[in-house]
């Protein structure tokens, strides 16, 4: 793997995307595992989903700094999906993996598996996607690396990435005219 050149933002380019050389995914992937422990559960046994969510945020916010070299903010948590309970006694597995990435943010996506060691079972139980900002040490955003899908499923989802985030943008379009209304109307 060839070392990256550090680059300085102190004037910034007019193309500061241009400047990074594009990285694969697989060049940021994590994998975390966590064994569920009963200070982890509700009371009918289950991992909590604040304890997943927390899981999932620290896997998506390893990602985001490998892939832009920067610290790294939560923007949003676009979406999180649980299929499954996971319970005490259950390993869960997270793969995280960077699906695209704009000007200065990166939309994460994250696989969450959970593994019975005593039954010899394993099952697909959530899936995340979440947005994270490359930040200065004064909270300014900053550019990061493009992109380069080398998979099939790393195009796939470098696709969807496009499309959920047109979404998001037109959603957070939608709610800004509708707080307008509400002010506007006292």
């Amino acid at each position: 793997m060839a070392k990256r050149k550090a680059v300085s933002f102190t004037s910034q380019p007019e193309n500061p995307m241009s400047v990074y050389a594009p990285k694969t995914p697989s060049e940021s992937i994590v994998h975390m595992t966590h064994l569920v422990l009963p200070n982890d559960t509700n009371q009918l046994g289950n991992l909590l989903g604040g304890k997943l969510m927390h899981w999932v945020d620290i896997a998506a916010a390893l990602v985001a700094m490998k892939h832009s070299g920067r610290v790294c903010v939560t923007a949003s948590v676009d979406e999180i999906n649980f299929f499954q309970p996971i319970k005490l006694g259950h390993v869960v597995n997270l793969v995280a993996s960077i699906n695209r990435s704009f000007k200065s943010s990166m939309e994460i996506g994250v696989r969450v598996h959970r593994e019975d060691p005593l039954n010899a079972t394993e099952a697909h139980t959530s899936t995340a996607y979440l947005t994270f900002v490359a930040i200065d040490q004064y909270g300014k955003p900053l550019p990061v690396p493009p992109v380069d899908p080398q998979t099939d499923d790393e195009k796939r989802r470098y696709e969807e990435a496009a499309l959920r985030r047109e979404q998001r943008l037109a959603n957070r379009e939608l709610m800004r005219k509708m707080t307008e209304e509400r002010t506007a109307k006292g």
